[in-house]
């Protein structure tokens, strides 16, 4: 079953931190301690090695969002934190997905369906099939359901990264 698309109770938060050991312990402890939940979590080194992004989607549910930034704000690695609401920001996510093969028909709807949605198979054999898409998390929703009516075997999602969009910037879609 797939991840709904993120819920007006959920927040994007682009955390820039110190790219040091431990960072990222303190932060998921901070959640941890104080019961925030955590809807997704991302995290890599940034173009400067110094510093890190941890994209974090919480559940404003367990705690007001302004609580949750002065916490986090607290901790003396964190360097910013920015909200990424949807309609400012650009979200993406990579789901890996291994599904059965039945028959011959059976891989050719498979195949159709992937190259629709804009996925790409990554492996398979006279059994399985392995596949991958990069898009935005509600077509990456989509494509999990997709796939779960061929029968996924097996499953991955990284969660998901953001940035601010640029200033009138056009997008893409996908």
């Amino acid at each position: 079953m797939s991840v709904a698309t993120t819920p007006a109770a959920h927040h994007t938060l682009s955390v820039l931190v110190e790219n040091k050991s431990g960072v990222l312990a303190r932060v998921v402890n901070l959640f941890s301690r104080r019961g925030y939940n955590i809807f997704s979590l991302a995290v890599a080194p940034t173009y400067d090695d110094r510093f890190s992004r941890i994209t974090v989607v919480v559940d404003v549910d367990s705690a007001p969002l302004e609580q949750i930034t002065k916490q986090l704000d607290k901790l003396i690695n964190v360097v910013s934190i920015t909200e990424l609401p949807p309609s400012a920001s650009l979200e993406r996510e990579l789901l890996v997905a291994t599904v059965k093969l039945d028959a011959a028909a059976d891989r050719a709807t498979i195949v159709a369906a992937i190259a629709a949605a804009g996925g790409q198979v990554l492996a398979e054999t006279a059994t399985r099939l392995t596949t991958s898409l990069e898009a935005a998390p509600p077509t990456v929703d989509a494509f999990e359901d997709q796939l779960a009516t061929f029968g996924i075997t097996d499953l991955t999602r990284t969660g998901r990264v953001a940035l601010r969009q640029l200033d009138g910037a056009s997008v893409a879609t996908a």
